[in-house]
């Protein structure tokens, strides 16, 4: 009888070996490199999990608590490494706890491959038990999805799904695959899919385009580069940097963009958007030639689009063609991938040293800096402030760690004072706002880059939505930080209550557990700050530990974020206060 290890060594060849459809699964993921994977067993999936049992040697499978949370973590895998996540789950509610996650990876363009287990193909459209119609309900919020029925379907579909989810802009794909699938037998050899008919995942730069984008630039008097996340995924952040050092252009990042460019170059002018700074906001409504790169112009960022640059030139670098004109109209659309379009662009490009816009920036800052950050990262106030935090993180850390935020305050506080020297170390949920998201994805990425320090930064609202990935922590050993901003209440809606809803906090303030003692019970040590003095200490005690680490720091149950664009309000009223 043939070995596990003599079949694997055939599916990796080009000879056809009969193996049933779970296993052929199983050679897929190993022929794709997937070493790592996320997720939670039910009766529909049961045949590959047994599968996985016997190569577990060569595929490792986390459980995680929720099959949310797999897909979370599979979230933040890909994000620090590039490289495609996978998440596992059963038919019915094990397929539908997927979509939060799918719809995140969706609109932040993150690559991840979702399998589902399915009733077997001739219980489908009958109402058996734990079936339900993933492939339609999954359907708004993924690249592509499909529904194995046969065995022999598996090697080519699974091809497809690698492919489709890392190519050109990446994001989520589904593969739903029926049991019968599952436990008939296929004659199995696999192929890598290196294309498909009708579908481009990167269109071919336009000479032209490149040339009138940099007439334009070279022509400016006062040029503004605006980045995305399409930098990082594009692997442009060298042919960035050439781009602002040569040409002398003050460069801002979206909240996905940011660690694209190192925190502390000079050039760099800091956030734009809704929670960004005040001069690149400000500063969006003067400059003469709007530059985005690898960004989708989002509301966040834009705010009012019917007063949004109007005076400007804008040149919209982007690799999805759909994205061009749908927000902002282009006056240049330069396609293609960011590194190839840069790369093109810089030989055309002018050396240049735009000083005094540049100071326009740094006097924008001066008014931030004594209007919001100065009473921030040094308060006069007796209570703990979240930018003191992340600033004592940043000292302690040196600028290396990987920051994994939540949503909501803690978020764009950490987005603001985070500092970073290496790309692909911000992670957060950008489009999509998923509360939830920061403590399994924070798994995940730690699991991608061991060599690093991985920080959740979450809300106490946040976390209490998948707290119970603490077990995951806890049965893998997996030493990620976990720094919980405990103001206790829902503190951006209370914000919003605030200054639009006359204070009336309807629903936002939180009775909250003993978080450490709970932390304590997965065994992760656990520790409490309500003072500024035993800040520091604590901050250097967590990055010192070799295993996970739970930080809780009260801080100010009111505090504000500013700046602070009202929704549907100009980039131009923003306000500091």
């Amino acid at each position: 009888m043939q070995t596990v290890k003599e079949k694997k060594k055939e599916a990796n060849s080009s000879t056809k070996i009969k193996i049933s459809g779970a296993e052929a699964i199983i050679h897929c993921l190993l022929a794709e490199g997937v070493e790592i994977l996320y997720g939670y067993p039910g009766g529909a999936i049961m045949p590959v999990y047994d599968e996985l049992y016997k190569f577990q040697d060569k595929l490792t499978h986390i459980l995680t608590r929720h099959e949310q949370g797999a897909t979370h973590a599979a979230q933040g895998y890909a994000r620090v490494t590039g490289r495609v996540g996978v998440a596992i789950a059963t038919s019915g509610p094990g397929a539908t706890n997927l979509i939060t996650g799918l719809a995140d990876a969706q609109i932040d363009s993150t690559p991840m491959v979702c399998i589902t287990g399915q009733v077997a193909r001739h219980l489908l459209g009958s109402d058996a038990f734990q079936e339900t119609d993933i492939i339609g309900i999954s359907t708004p919020v993924t690249k592509w999805n499909y529904q194995v029925t046969r065995a022999e379907e598996i090697p080519e579909i699974m091809a497809k799904a690698f492919y489709i989810a890392k190519s050109g802009r990446p994001g989520p794909v589904l593969i739903d695959i029926t049991k019968n699938a599952q436990f008939d037998e296929l004659e199995f050899s696999y192929e890598h899919c290196t294309g498909i008919r009708s579908y481009k995942p990167v269109p071919t730069p336009d000479e032209s385009a490149i040339d009138a984008a940099a007439k334009l630039i070279n022509s400016a008097k006062k040029p503004f580069i605006v980045f995305g996340q399409g930098v990082i995924l594009g692997h442009a952040e060298e042919e960035l940097k050439k781009l602002v050092e040569k040409a002398g252009i003050p460069a801002a990042w979206t909240i996905l963009g940011l660690s694209a460019m190192d925190s502390d170059h000079p050039l760099n002018v800091g956030m734009v958007g809704m929670h960004g700074n005040y001069g690149p906001n400000i500063l969006t409504n003067e400059c003469d030639v709007l530059i985005a790169i690898g960004m989708r112009f989002d509301d966040r960022v834009t705010g009012n689009l019917e007063t949004y640059a109007k005076q400007a030139k804008v040149i919209h670098f982007e690799i999805d063609p759909a994205e061009v004109n749908k927000n902002v109209k282009a006056d240049v659309a330069v396609l293609g991938n960011s590194k190839d379009t840069l790369n093109m662009l810089l030989p055309k490009i002018k050396e240049n040293n735009h000083e005094a816009w540049h100071n326009e920036f740094k006097e924008k800052y001066k008014i931030e800096f004594e209007a919001v950050i100065k009473e921030e990262l040094h308060p006069t106030k007796e209570g703990l402030t979240m930018a003191e935090v992340i600033n004592e993180i940043n000292n302690v850390s040196q600028h290396k760690a990987v920051i994994v935020s939540d949503v909501g305050q803690h978020q764009m506080i950490a987005c603001r004072y985070s500092k970073f020297k290496q790309s692909k170390s911000n992670i957060t949920s950008g489009g999509l706002g998923t509360m939830g998201f920061a403590l399994p994805a924070a798994i995940g990425a730690k699991m991608g880059a061991m060599d690093r320090e991985v920080i959740a930064i979450i809300g106490d609202g946040g976390y209490q939505m998948t707290i119970q990935e603490l077990g995951t922590i806890f049965q893998n050993k997996t030493p990620v930080k976990i720094v919980v901003l405990n103001n206790d209440h829902l503190g951006m809606v209370r914000q919003w209550q605030e200054l639009f809803f006359e204070s009336r906090y309807a629903s936002t303030v939180m009775s909250n557990p003993n978080f450490v003692k709970i932390a304590e019970g997965y065994e992760i040590k656990a520790k409490k700050v309500t003072e500024r003095k035993d800040l520091k200490s604590a901050v250097a005690e967590m990055l010192a530990s070799k295993d996970a680490y739970f930080l809780e720091v009260k801080v100010e149950k009111e505090d504000n974020v500013f700046p602070m664009i009202p929704s549907g309000a100009s980039v131009s009223d923003i306000r500091l206060k």
